[in-house]
């Protein structure tokens, strides 16, 4: 075997290792799309009460991406991918006192718990995907991650949709009966919170078994190009001596908030969003998954044009000025068409992260990893946009519908990102 084929056979092996990463990135992630109507039943919550699932899940990246960053230089890639997954398998393991408890608080512990574990996975593999190749192709690798998170989250949406949102609409109606004793409500709601148990047990298990598999792998770390103390330094960063004299990376850090609250808004929210439509419950525990068939479809037509037809930088534009036009669009629709033009956002959404992320990194040398780990901590603006968007209509007392404030929110996110793919990323 020549020199060029182990190269090759080690690079797939990597690829192959990172998308089983992902996948489980995908899984756990997109299920709050279903916890989310899910929560607000057996817990008995309002609209933005049940959007603080996000709320505590993505605040976990924004407490956890500088300390993962800290975390990964001092154990190394692999061992810290270990931590994150078996710290996640702790989070998955919160549920069952929480479902026995019926406790709202727990739940978003048990979420949060979660959320820390992804974010030192999500500091670890992210720059790992992007250094593994040039640059310019970075976008077209992370398409390819994505199609594996995606496949994953509607996996998960399937699965535990079909699980947690089971009869749906029945119970519903048993609970708003006048008739219904209330020991046959606590009961009803106590069930329904109990469904929970056996599939989260079921992910923790499956955590713990894909730890296993990335510690007795053989994962390198990554090389000294992406280290905050090697020598990979750019003729960019060479003459810099901190992290705030790499503007791009300021622009990226909140392009990745607006992206995120964005995907947040148009994935986990749509189950509620159809609701509000005055679709079942039974029917729009399904809209989730038809976002992410958007996402698929985006991430495959990425991966067939960038960078051989046209730059990460102008498709990012245009998905930009697509994603302004299906929002708009949404608002003057009817209802099953507004419901399709939430789930084609997710189209226009997929290549924001694979296109945001290398272009703000682009050029930070031995700054790489800490220039990560902000941009993770940007992913708090799905742990913030979302019970923004539930105040805004419910409670802020200025005559918003929940159709004119998603509007709002969608069109500005979408509108920074058109400044970023334009302006913000070539900024030196």
């Amino acid at each position: 075997m020549n020199k060029t084929t182990v190269q090759r056979t080690n690079y797939l092996y990597q690829l192959t290792i990172i998308g089983l990463l992902f996948a489980v990135f995908g899984f756990v992630t997109w299920l709050n799309g279903i916890l989310i109507p899910f929560l607000k039943k057996s817990c008995e919550l309002t609209d933005q009460q049940a959007y603080y699932v996000a709320t505590a899940f993505f605040a976990a990246y924004f407490v956890m991406a500088l300390p993962s960053s800290w975390i990964l230089q001092k154990l190394g890639t692999k061992k810290g991918m270990t931590v994150g997954l078996l710290i996640m398998a702790a989070g998955a393991l919160v549920f069952i006192p929480a479902a026995e408890a019926r406790s709202y608080g727990m739940f978003l512990s048990g979420l949060f718990v979660l959320g820390t574990g992804l974010a030192l996975l999500q500091t670890a593999v992210n720059p790992y995907v992007s250094a593994i190749g040039p640059i310019e192709s970075a976008a077209n690798r992370i398409s390819i991650m994505g199609i594996c998170n995606k496949l994953a989250g509607i996996m998960a949406n399937v699965l535990f949709g079909s699980v947690l949102l089971k009869n749906a609409d029945g119970i519903q109606k048993q609970l708003s009966d006048v008739a219904t004793s209330a020991e046959t409500k606590l009961a009803l709601l106590t069930e329904l919170s109990n469904r929970v148990v056996m599939p989260y047990t079921v992910l923790a298990l499956f955590l713990v078994v894909v730890a296993v598999v990335i510690y007795r792998s053989s994962l390198p770390d990554i090389s000294s190009e992406a280290s905050d103390t090697g020598d990979g330094d750019t003729e960019l960063s060479r003459n810099r001596t901190s992290i705030f004299q790499f503007p791009h990376l300021w622009f990226g850090v909140f392009a990745i908030f607006t992206y995120v609250g964005a995907e947040v808004m148009a994935g986990d929210l749509i189950n509620v969003y159809g609701k509000n439509l005055g679709f079942s419950e039974d029917t729009s525990k399904f809209f989730t998954s038809f976002g992410l068939i958007g996402l698929l479809v985006g991430y495959g037509v990425s991966i067939i044009l960038i960078p051989k037809r046209v730059t990460q930088e102008r498709w990012l534009a245009f998905s930009a000025v697509l994603g302004i036009l299906l929002t708009i669009a949404s608002y003057f629709a009817s209802d099953f068409m507004a419901v399709g033009c939430l789930a084609a956002l997710g189209f226009a959404n997929a290549v924001m992260w694979p296109a945001i992320f290398p272009l703000a990194i682009k050029d930070l040398g031995r700054f790489t990893n800490t220039g990560s780990a902000l941009l993770i901590m940007g992913i708090v603006g799905g742990a913030i946009i979302p019970p923004f968007y539930g105040w805004l209509y419910e409670k802020s007392g200025l005559g918003v519908d929940f159709r004119s404030a998603f509007v709002l929110i969608m069109v500005f996110c979408y509108t920074y990102i058109l400044y970023f793919a334009n302006r913000g990323a070539r900024t030196r």
